[in-house]
């Protein structure tokens, strides 16, 4: 439920008039004035427009839905109509309002307070039939804050917008029912759709036409759990190309693999459609030069060296991406916790080569801290503090403690060694990373963890 919360002046209308505009001495008569320079009674000068609460929009989005500036003489029924303006567009939770007087006291600060409806998605015409410009120039005559790349995922929203698109393919001779919805778009992200509520036709078949690198089985193998029984739209079956085909020609060096043409024909046997994608697999490219961008904690050369591209073979994508997965993890070991690394290409079509530009944030480093042992007496904590290497104040490597103690089961230091647990925990602030080893026994007997033994560790 929107709520309201007015400041009201302490003033009244008059004594505010009285502060903030002082009058002359009796004695003169003041000049004429004109009605439109005399403030009517409830209503004063705007000295200045406060917006609280906004971050995905901008201040000059929120004050072209409310329609004040600064000088216009305003009050109460001004500023509920932009209140309900505001509340109109369906991008906020709440919408209120206050005033005060102003510092100069020429007039009253007018402060919107909102909160924004943080659900927001980009957005996509489906299957629409007209020019996705004119209907984005459109659609922001309509809403002043409309953007692709943001829209409130309501349902009033999404019915509003559906309503005003298909009142614009009407105008253009497409009359059409429109649906919005929420559909997935990448791993993880979401987008908001647009396009004719009609039924679709359901994908029955993919045949491809133009392979000669893949086969037929390989591409439809890739395509069947996504595309077959997808309501079908170009742009939609173009999404899973994309991302089920796209990456099996890039694999192969196939870095300028198209599909200039796809069309579709009913199916015989069942009610859908057959799809027909013209593919055209290009030529296949090598790779070229890697390189790292921007400065890195350790030597590039010994970061290249982990990633082990092959420059000159083929451009296989996926070991080019396995490569920065690499890097990361020569990071990782090195107390770079945090690391973030991330890839470039950029396509020669004169050399038919990809150059790779490597990219990373690395972060903090993370050292190590303070080691405790848990569960074994003081002649097994003393072996393992002696053989653990990873001493405090060097970086920390967090697949370390792990690999120790797989290590100390495969040597059978200990004799009745049951469960083993590393426990890490990493201090955000100091970036200090503490080591907690947990060992258990399953000595029936003693019911007491197991004592150091005589394994090839042992004494």
């Amino acid at each position: 439920m929107k709520w309201l919360l007015i400041t009201l002046m302490l003033a009244s209308a008059c004594g505010f008039a009285q502060a903030g505009y002082p009058q002359s001495p009796a004695q003169k008569k003041p000049p004429a004035k004109s009605p439109a320079a005399v403030a009517p009674a409830g209503r004063w000068p705007i000295e200045s427009i406060v917006m609280e609460g906004i971050r995905i929009y901008t201040r000059e989005q929120v004050l072209s839905v409310v329609r004040l500036k600064p000088g216009q003489v305003a009050g109460h029924p001004e500023f509920d109509a932009a209140r309900d303006r505001l509340v109109a567009t369906g991008a906020f939770e709440t919408v209120s309002y206050k005033f005060e007087p102003g510092s100069k006291r020429e007039g009253y600060v007018l402060t919107f307070q909102l909160t924004e409806i943080q659900q927001v998605y980009p957005v996509d015409f489906e299957d629409l039939h007209v020019s996705s410009i004119d209907l984005e120039a459109a659609l922001r005559v309509r809403d002043p804050i409309f953007s692709m790349e943001k829209l409130p995922a309501t349902q009033p929203v999404l019915q509003r917008y559906a309503r005003w698109i298909e009142e614009y393919l009407a105008s253009k001779g497409v009359p059409e029912k429109i649906a919005g919805s929420v559909t997935p778009a990448d791993p993880g992200d979401y987008k908001i759709v647009f396009a004719p509520s009609r039924p679709l036709p359901a994908v029955a078949q993919v045949i491809f036409e133009g392979n000669k690198i893949v086969s037929q089985e390989v591409l439809w193998q890739a395509v069947w759990g996504a595309a077959i029984g997808l309501p079908y739209t170009e742009d939609a079956f173009r999404q899973v190309l994309r991302a089920s085909v796209r990456p099996i020609y890039e694999a192969r060096g196939r870095v300028r693999v198209a599909f200039p043409k796809i069309r579709t024909e009913p199916d015989k046997d069942v009610k859908g459609v057959n799809v027909l994608v013209t593919v055209d697999e290009g030529v296949s490219y090598e790779l070229g030069k890697v390189a790292i961008d921007g400065p890195t904690p350790l030597p590039p050369d010994s970061l290249l060296k982990a990633g082990d591209f092959k420059s000159g073979d083929v451009a296989n994508l996926d070991r080019v991406n396995e490569g920065v997965e690499r890097i990361r993890k020569a990071l990782l070991h090195a107390g770079y916790m945090d690391a973030k690394v991330t890839s470039e290409r950029k396509i020669d079509d004169e050399k038919k080569a990809v150059d790779v530009t490597v990219k990373m944030d690395a972060g903090p480093q993370y050292l190590m801290g303070k080691l405790t042992i848990v569960g074994l007496d003081l002649d097994g904590e003393a072996e393992m503090n002696r053989i653990w290497t990873m001493k405090e104040g060097k970086p920390f490597n967090p697949d370390y403690p792990d690999l120790f103690l797989k290590r100390v089961k495969e040597e059978g230091i200990f004799d009745n060694l049951g469960p083993t647990k590393a426990e890490p925990k990493l201090n955000e602030k100091t970036h200090i990373a503490d080591v907690m080893l947990r060992f258990t026994g399953t000595n029936p007997q003693k019911g007491q963890p197991g004592r150091r033994g005589r394994g090839r560790g042992g004494a």
